[in-house]
């Protein structure tokens, strides 16, 4: 087993090693603050659910122009520039969050995160699918997805028992790992974008998606994750607020949750990607958002720590499945001198996730009733596996006629 796993993992340039361990270390200090970040606000505004949520579509919108803007910067100068800009200004508002008292505080705080957060997605998918061939994608992705929950697993526990002692400690470690990566990055990684496409003519967005706006197997891919992505939102958002106000589930329990889920990535991700990898990625995508739908839907259940425990680990299944599937999908979709569009814009997912999914959780809660958040996410789930089932029944009577 040992050297079967060691046989999967060789022969990865230096790089991409880089990019792992940079990853956990700032999502280390990053997963310290976000699983809680809601009951922080809450806390500090004392304000409804739904305007909290709200600050969320703010970050969210904030973060679509980012990203369409960071996929073409990152096909025309590079992508390790905007990786660079994006870890060290999101370590500043990391920074700053600790400082803020005031709603507008937060909601000018959530726009730079917004603005920063998506940058580094785009670069850091675009250098991968660089750095590694097509056929090795689906595990690179898996890896990169382990090392980043290693830094889950961490990050909120330990984050947990420093919020519930002091909050500004945690806003602490998550600017340093982030910024800390950001110098590595700058340092010692190189521009993998050809010499051949750097510093082209800068183009109108319009122009600059044209040729992805016409893909229309993409953009039917592209819809259907956003429903996918929403049930993610209602679980990393809101389960934590809902967990605390409903059932007095404290923060330093809560990050034992995320604990979990990072905890089954890195046990079993690489092994439900070698197995994924087998069949039709629509149908692991299909089956993937089935979990998602089940996992949220069962918070509704959920009376203590282990209701919400065991939701995290239907979820989970769905997420091993669903994002290393994803991500290969989209980076063999795409034009090479194009990746950064593309990757930009499968980055949306969880942007316009966040604008729709957490403000429609916060207004149900207020207006119906807690429960009935988990509810609509399940009903939004089980809708976006259907659709990928119905997608792939198309690509297939298509290639077959």
């Amino acid at each position: 087993m040992f050297k079967r796993w060691r046989k999967q993992v060789s022969g990865y340039p230096a790089q991409f090693w880089l990019m792992f361990w940079g990853m956990l270390m700032s999502t280390v200090g990053a997963s310290m603050i976000w699983p809680f970040l809601m009951i922080y606000v809450s806390e500090r505004v004392q304000r409804p659910l739904g305007q909290i949520g709200s600050l969320m579509t703010l970050n969210a919108a904030v973060g679509v122009g980012a990203a369409l803007w960071a996929g073409p910067l990152t096909d025309r100068l590079g992508r390790k520039g905007v990786m660079v800009f994006s870890l060290i200004g999101n370590g500043m508002v990391y920074l700053l969050m600790g400082q803020a008292h005031l709603l507008w505080h937060f909601a000018l705080l959530m726009s730079f995160w917004g603005f920063f957060g998506p940058m580094y997605r785009v670069g850091g998918d675009a250098m991968l699918a660089d750095l590694v061939p097509p056929e090795r994608r689906p595990d690179a992705y898996a890896l990169l997805r382990m090392s980043n929950n290693v830094g889950v697993a961490v990050g909120p526990a330990v984050g947990g028992f420093l919020a519930a002692a002091s909050y500004g400690i945690a806003f602490l470690f998550a600017a340093a790992g982030l910024a800390g990566y950001g110098l590595l990055l700058a340092f010692f990684a190189r521009e993998t974008l050809p010499q051949s496409r750097q510093g082209g003519a800068s183009e109108p967005l319009r122009v600059a998606y044209r040729h992805v706006l016409r893909d229309g197997r993409f953009l039917r891919f592209a819809a259907l994750f956003v429903t996918a992505q929403s049930c993610a939102v209602l679980i990393w958002v809101l389960m934590g607020v809902y967990a605390k106000t409903q059932y007095g589930v404290p923060e330093n329990h809560f990050g034992l949750i995320a604990t979990t889920n990072a905890t089954l990535v890195v046990l079993f991700q690489f092994a439900v990607t070698q197995r994924t990898k087998r069949h039709a990625p629509l149908r692991m995508m299909a089956l993937g958002t089935l979990f998602y739908a089940l996992g949220v839907g069962s918070v509704a259940l959920a009376r203590g720590f282990w209701g919400f425990w065991v939701s995290m680990v239907i979820y989970t299944l769905g997420e091993m499945i669903l994002i290393p599937t994803a991500s290969a999908y989209v980076a063999n979709l795409a034009p090479a001198e194009m990746r950064g569009r593309y990757m930009s814009v499968y980055g949306l997912g969880w942007n316009v996730a966040s604008g729709i999914a957490t403000p429609l959780g916060g207004f149900l809660s207020d207006i119906f009733g807690p429960v009935s958040t988990w509810y609509g996410g399940l009903l939004i789930g089980l809708a976006g596996a259907a659709g990928y089932l119905r997608l792939d029944f198309k690509e297939r009577k298509a290639s077959s006629t």
